[in-house]
């Protein structure tokens, strides 16, 4: 930990635990941005291609470019919030800290869902490639080794885990950019250099503002990823600072990515049609570069599952420790840190046999409830800001009203929107995750008629950050 790290109490007095083993801080301002892009996966644009596509009537670009402005605002919210209450655990922290630990606890439980079932929908991706290019292998085979090579990285440590995701990273980024410069020669050998340059993909007679929302609703998951890098302030260097960074730059990389390949795609192939939605990134793909651009799209989309199950399982160990240790969970199990390792060893452990689920369900429920537990967090850190916002009473510029009230009103409005354009499943299916939270919340309280484990000591023992944010 930092030097001063004994002057921290309160939050941070979980950090250091019983055997006094705490998390290091060893992750520099690329590593974290280089994990926040392991979870986001930058090649999951090509995942959401057709159906996007389809969704928007084919003007792309457009929704990425909206699907930028609704993150945004919400990115802002999360570095505002990083930066005024920098340790681990993220919306769960924030929201415990500004509006009420009840709120926090049911936060937290929400963003399980998510974290949970990150891991598991790279494992059911992964088993489903690999045993269609390798038929005679099951799938459930490649997926049980997945996830066991996952765990034993993920114990090693989490500076080996932002080593490898960095790698992984920059191979994806690399295949988007050799498939735009495809696009682009192609451009420039039909139609010269001034081919490169066209406004379409912004501004179309025949573009409508509903059609653009439509596809923004769809792509705007490709986006995620910021609140995995918030959960790792405790091993950060100098977090105060590089979380909001690594926050802005993750998105900024994205953004350029998306919205870039959606340009050159629409320039280069304004009628593109393809027979299936759910595999027209390898028609792309084909049509682009041929067979061999096609092989080499599915060896890269692979390391990119496999690095997105990676900062997955580091992310959601992460949670689990801060909820152990704030005794929300069992803190002898959930907030052991390993003497050697480092790391929340248990936490890795159980969240690699809950990826076994893999093996038994589909992508389409797992992603359903990535979908509501990264929406719901969303809108409650917006809220965290709004509410800190409120309880500051040194509000003296026209910039604080606007960086701590109107954009965090309007990420809210955003993240309303898109939980609105969830399908009925799914919002049952959330809404009775946050009932089980509920009762578990009931059982801690004694039907509220005490404080969670952790709230008097948080309230008698505050960390000099927290105290300057509320």
């Amino acid at each position: 930990m930092i030097e001063n790290a004994s002057n921290y109490s309160g939050l941070m007095k979980g950090v250091i635990m019983d055997n006094q083993t705490e998390l290091k801080r060893t992750l520099t301002l690329w590593q974290v941005i280089f994990l926040g892009l392991a979870w986001n996966t930058p090649m999951i644009y090509f995942s959401v291609f057709g159906v996007a596509y389809e969704g928007s009537n084919g003007f792309l670009t457009a929704a990425y470019m909206m699907a930028v402005l609704a993150v945004l605002f919400t990115g802002a919210s999360y570095a505002i919030m990083a930066k005024k209450i920098p340790v681990a655990g993220s919306a769960y922290t924030y929201a415990k800290e500004t509006i009420h630990p009840y709120a926090g606890f049911l936060v937290g439980w929400v963003l399980l869902l998510n974290y949970l079932f990150a891991p598991i929908i790279a494992c059911i991706t992964f088993g489903i490639f690999l045993h269609a290019e390798v038929p005679s292998v099951p799938a459930y085979v490649w997926i049980i080794g997945l996830i066991v090579l996952l765990a034993v990285i993920a114990i090693r440590g989490v500076s080996s885990s932002a080593n490898i995701s960095r790698l992984f990273v920059i191979l994806q980024i690399i295949f988007m950019v050799v498939f735009c410069s495809y696009l682009a020669y192609g451009l420039l050998h039909s139609g010269g250099a001034a081919s490169l340059l066209s406004a379409e993909p912004f501004i179309n007679i025949d573009m409508s503002l509903p059609v653009v929302l439509a596809g923004a609703s769809i792509v705007v998951f490709s986006f995620l990823g910021f609140d995995t890098m918030a959960t790792l302030s405790e091993e950060t260097i100098d977090p105060k600072k590089t979380i909001p960074k690594a926050i802005f730059i993750m998105i900024g990389i994205v953004a350029f990515l998306h919205v870039g390949t959606s340009y050159f795609i629409q320039t280069a192939l304004p009628n593109l049609s393809f027979t299936d939605p759910d595999s027209a990134a390898l028609e792309l793909v084909g049509v682009v570069g041929g067979s061999f651009l096609r092989s080499v799209f599915i060896t890269v989309l692979i390391a990119a599952i496999f690095s997105q199950g990676l900062a997955s399982v580091t992310s959601v160990s992460r949670l689990l420790y801060v909820m152990g240790r704030d005794s929300i969970l069992p803190k002898k199990w959930f907030g052991f840190v390993h003497p050697a390792f480092k790391t929340p060893v248990i936490n890795i452990i159980i969240a690699s046999i809950i990826s076994l689920l893999a093996i038994f369900i589909s992508i389409d429920d797992a992603i359903r409830f990535v979908n509501f537990g990264a929406l719901s967090a969303f809108f409650f850190v917006n809220i965290c800001v709004i509410t800190l916002f409120f309880k500051n009473k040194k509000h003296s510029t026209a910039a604080e009203i606007v960086t701590n009230l109107i954009f965090p009103l309007i990420g809210a409005g955003f993240i309303v929107w898109l939980l609105a354009l969830l399908d009925l499943q799914t919002i049952l299916g959330g809404l009775a995750w946050v009932a089980a939270g509920a009762i578990y919340l009931i059982y801690l309280t004694g039907f509220f008629t005490k404080p969670l484990p952790d709230a008097e000591a948080s309230e008698n023992k505050e960390p000099s950050q927290v105290k300057e944010a509320i």
